[in-house]
């Protein structure tokens, strides 16, 4: 049987927490767990349809809960700063902003609606652009990498994979990039006074739609990975379930003993599984060097300035 482990969450009422990708899977359980504990939860989603189910099942397990759902797809600039514009008008600060949403090893190269690899504008430059313009009102920051950060390297001769695209490879360079940004926020804020505790989190291996058929993405089927990673969740075995995968972001973001620029996942086998905790930084994320490049390149790319 699975295991479902838990953590325990400071009191977030009166709390402000924004969910990427919380319409399903991971996201939705990172939502569900902030909103048991109070926090009031945004919800930006490129199906308003399937973030209204999202919240109602959330508010099925803690009626008194605050969602509100709001559009964003994070493939498009445009509605980045539209959605940005809209939580910047009401100048609410925002405890916690969990990105989290992502897209994953699409079969064929894909672009966004701004000409970008798809997983370069959704896993990263679209969280970039976000962290960018919403930067006044941020208190906490947690960045969803993967294991795959900890492989391959980012593809800097070729960033938009027009040439070779290899779907596993642009994924982790997307992830890299993602994770390198995180750290560079930490230290930015760090010389500039602003306040924000940028942390770093992953959720190990869990059955999630990232892997499942979506035709949309030209995947007709179920891969073999998500069917065998659903059967070994299933008998609570290594991996873990969207439940437990949750909480290394709930941690990494609500933890008073989390450190910003660092790393929470899960402790067990491989780190596939099991409670959160801290682990060391991948190398690949630990390059100063790195990280500034990707925060210029990915300045010049979307046109927001993460700066004061």
């Amino acid at each position: 049987m699975p295991k479902n482990h838990d953590i325990t969450v400071p009191d977030l009422t009166g709390k402000l927490a924004v969910v990427t990708g919380a319409s399903d899977g991971v996201g939705l359980e990172i939502a569900a767990r902030l909103a048991r504990a109070g926090a009031e939860i945004v919800m930006p989603v490129r199906n308003r349809a399937k973030g209204e189910a999202a919240a109602a099942r959330i508010r099925e397990r803690t009626p008194d809960a605050g969602t509100q759902v709001r559009p964003m797809d994070l493939a498009s600039l445009a509605s980045v700063a539209a959605f940005a514009d809209e939580l910047l008008a009401d100048a609410r600060p925002i405890d916690y902003l969990i990105n989290n949403a992502g897209v994953m090893t699409p079969p064929t190269r894909q672009v966004s609606a701004d000409g970008f690899e798809l997983q370069l504008a959704t896993n990263h430059l679209g969280h970039f652009a976000l962290v960018g313009r919403l930067r006044p009102l941020l208190r906490n920051v947690t960045s969803q990498v993967s294991i795959a950060a900890d492989q391959g390297a980012i593809n800097w001769n070729d960033l938009q994979w027009e040439n070779g695209y290899d779907a596993m490879k642009a994924y982790s360079s997307s992830k890299i990039a993602f994770g390198l940004f995180a750290t560079e926020l930490q230290r930015r804020s760090d010389a500039a006074g602003w306040g924000i505790r940028s942390t770093l989190s992953h959720p190990g291996i869990t059955p999630t739609n990232l892997l499942s058929a979506q035709p949309g993405m030209g995947r007709p089927d179920d891969t073999t990975a998500v069917k065998v990673i659903r059967t070994l969740s299933r008998l609570g075995l290594i991996v873990g379930t969207p439940e437990s995968a949750a909480l290394s972001a709930v941690y990494a973001a609500t933890s008073a003993d989390a450190v910003g620029g660092h790393l929470y996942g899960p402790r067990g086998f491989r780190h596939l599984g099991g409670p959160p905790a801290e682990q060391p930084l991948y190398s690949r994320l630990r390059d100063v060097d790195a990280a500034a490049r990707v925060r210029r390149e990915s300045e010049r790319l979307t046109g927001v300035t993460v700066a004061a």
